[in-house]
């Protein structure tokens, strides 16, 4: 198995809601307007295709099935089978997205066979004055939150967060949320592509209908709790790792480096996956395989095998965003023990 990281082809998706930021920052032409750019992705029929080495061509979900121990790490595949369970994802808002919920690992898997969305946002680049809906700002019953859905006030009740670049939110399964127009977003989540839409602003798509709501499976998925603060604190210190989320889904840093900086990533026994939100970087695995260039606006996976590396800034200071699953911590494994070689959609 190749001892590079992992470069992917563009995996560009058509949004209602979406803009030309994302195909702009990538160099690729596209005539619809793009909300989402699935940038590391094992879905079943989404797989993303990687781009270079010796498996160019192929899908890294195909890839993963020949090597699921060499690339998802020994842990992981004990918890997920050879499936890869995040997704990384940028999102363009040029517009409001619909205010929704995810349902949880119980809801999803009886539901839909699937694994349930928790995922965390890293807001890239926000025009002025640009907000995002995470949570609520005060109690309501199941009875008002209908109420408000059929009347259209729901978002009277949401906590509304001004927001500008560097900021993170952490959504749990269960909470209501929206990005809004102007704001352009790191995600990454669960392996699903379950949403609930609970009310779309009245919006119309292409075909001139209005889009599907979920009213029903939004209200059993709702976590109804009013936190004091729903945006995540964490240190933006240079050359370092900095702790932004821990979960038992998975853990998350915001790298800062503006010279070379080593990364020993191998202690967690998991895949590596890192999202370029700044700047450039050369990225070299110690155990040999060929340096791959990262440029902002792209991703890479970084195999388990070889996740002992080495970040060379390009011109200049470079930020990454690491996602990977802390396996170090042996109470989470018990958490998803039923999900044990699931097959999810």
């Amino acid at each position: 198995m190749q001892k590079s990281p992992f470069l992917f082809s563009p995996l560009l998706r058509y949004r209602i809601w979406g803009g030309n930021r994302i195909p702009s920052w990538k160099g690729c032409a596209v005539d619809v307007p793009v909300g989402e750019s699935w940038e590391v992705c094992g879905l079943t029929g989404d797989s993303s295709v990687i781009s270079n080495g010796e498996y160019a061509g192929l899908s890294l979900a195909s890839v993963i099935e020949k090597y699921p121990v060499e690339i998802l790490g020994h842990s992981v595949v004990e918890r997920y089978g050879s499936k890869l369970p995040l997704l990384a994802k940028f999102i363009d808002a040029k517009a409001d997205l619909s205010i929704q919920v995810h349902p949880n690992d119980d809801m999803a898997l009886r539901e839909h066979g699937s694994l349930g969305k928790t995922e965390m946002w890293y807001v890239v680049d926000a025009v002025p004055d640009a907000c995002l809906y995470a949570g609520f700002r005060r109690e309501i019953t199941p009875e008002e939150y209908k109420a408000k859905v059929a009347d259209g006030s729901i978002t009277d009740v949401l906590a509304r967060h001004n927001v500008k670049t560097g900021d993170v939110f952490y959504i749990p399964a269960g909470r209501v949320h929206a990005v809004c127009s102007g704001v352009l977003i790191a995600e990454i989540q669960q392996s699903s592509d379950i949403t609930y839409r609970i009310f779309d602003y009245n919006r119309k798509d292409k075909d001139g209908k209005e889009r599907e709501l979920h009213t029903e499976l939004a209200a059993q998925a709702l976590d109804y709790q009013v936190e004091k603060e729903y945006r995540t604190e964490y240190s933006q210190n240079s050359q370092k790792a900095n702790h932004c989320v821990d979960s038992p889904f998975f853990s998350v840093r915001v790298v800062d480096a503006e010279s070379p900086f080593h990364r020993n990533l191998l202690k967690y026994d998991s895949f590596v996956i890192s999202m370029c939100v700044k700047g450039s970087c050369e990225i070299r695995t110690r155990q040999g395989g060929e340096p791959v260039v990262l440029k902002e606006g792209f991703s890479c996976l970084i195999p388990a095998s070889v996740a002992d590396y080495d970040i060379v800034p390009i011109g200049g200071a470079v930020r990454l965003l690491d996602a990977y699953i802390d396996n170090m911590d042996r109470s989470l494994l018990g958490m998803a023990s039923r999900f044990l070689h699931l097959s999810y959609k």
